[in-house]
């Protein structure tokens, strides 16, 4: 179907009033253009209560915030939930409607995670801090109201690489298995460009310059695009990754990457739910204050995630 229309008309302001293109920007210019970004989220879900942690990291304590519900048990349900920017830019403040609406419609805990971003701490940090957040995660599950059994990741746009890398990670090692993957308009290969990257390369929100931009801030000199921690779909198995939940948008660059994912994950017997919004762009869920959608697309994704776990449930 057609690009929507009050996707066209954001698209044209945001055309009108851009500054000079993002591979000239600055790191510091590309977190504000981000957080501005982030503030067209529209209002807030309302929760039970919103609570600052931390976790113990390889490099530091790693800050979190929890997102509980209302409604919610003692012990329930939880995800960890990993921003998108770039992995250089975003933050536990920035994502906050995103998270705060994901535990609102899933009537679950979310566990959004302050990882640490590029330039100023090259690949492979944010990866390590990822997986440290969700293995303190599991370790302390009782502590966060969690049950352990019924734990997963979450992830949106390049928070989704760090989600995918991690589901890889937890699935070769020890330990407790997570119990569900979330991937929202992810990032999944940026070691060939596929046919979407090509066709809205630029106009659509996220350009391939800012992609590229993003790649020179984070990852450090002769790094392997085709590393499965940077490109999660070059992995050579798939096994192992917990039930899958996917959405992508039909005039994103990076659709045809999470299409391509999903479908290697059935083929690798992997049950997945795979959705591409017609109409939309990257990010479009987090933008509610000018894309109506959105708060459809959040409450359907949080009604897949209490599904997803309410049918996991151990008896």
């Amino acid at each position: 179907m057609p690009l929507d229309a009050c996707v066209r008309r954001f698209l044209d302001t945001l055309a009108a009033g851009r500054a000079p293109g993002t591979e000239e920007v600055p790191i510091e210019g590309r977190r504000t253009q981000l957080a501005q970004l982030m503030a067209l989220a529209g209002p807030s879900a309302t929760i039970e209560r919103t609570e600052n942690q931390a976790l113990p990291g390889p490099a530091g304590a790693l800050a979190i915030r929890i997102y509980t519900p209302h409604g919610s048990p003692s012990i329930g349900p939880g995800l960890v939930y990993f921003h998108g920017g770039g992995l250089v830019a975003g933050s536990l403040a920035t994502h906050e409607p995103i998270a705060t609406a994901l535990a609102a419609a899933s009537q679950c805990r979310v566990i959004s995670v302050e990882y640490r971003l590029g330039p100023e701490h090259r690949f492979p940090a944010a990866v390590e801090d990822a997986l440290a957040a969700v293995r303190g995660v599991i370790d302390a599950a009782p502590q966060f109201g969690l049950d352990d059994r019924r734990i997963g990741v979450c992830g949106d746009s390049a928070g989704a690489t760090l989600a995918a890398a991690t589901c890889a990670a937890m699935a070769a090692g020890p330990g407790a298995p997570l119990a569900l993957q979330v991937l929202l308009c992810p990032i999944l290969d940026h070691s060939r460009p596929g046919a979407s990257r090509r066709e809205f390369a630029s106009g659509y929100l996220v350009d391939q310059a800012t992609l590229d931009h993003d790649l020179r801030h984070y990852l450090p000199a002769g790094a392997d695009l085709a590393d499965p921690r940077i490109s999660p779909l070059r992995a050579a198995s798939l096994a192992g990754t917990p039930r899958t939940i996917l959405h992508t948008a039909e005039f994103d660059p990076l659709r045809d990457e999470g299409r391509d994912y999903a479908e290697r994950l059935r083929h690798e017997r992997v049950t997945v739910s795979y959705t591409c919004h017609a109409g939309m762009i990257h990010l479009f869920y987090g933008l509610g204050a000018v894309i109506p959608q959105a708060a459809d697309a959040l409450a359907s994704i949080g009604r897949e995630i209490r599904d997803a776990f309410e049918s996991g449930q151990p008896t």
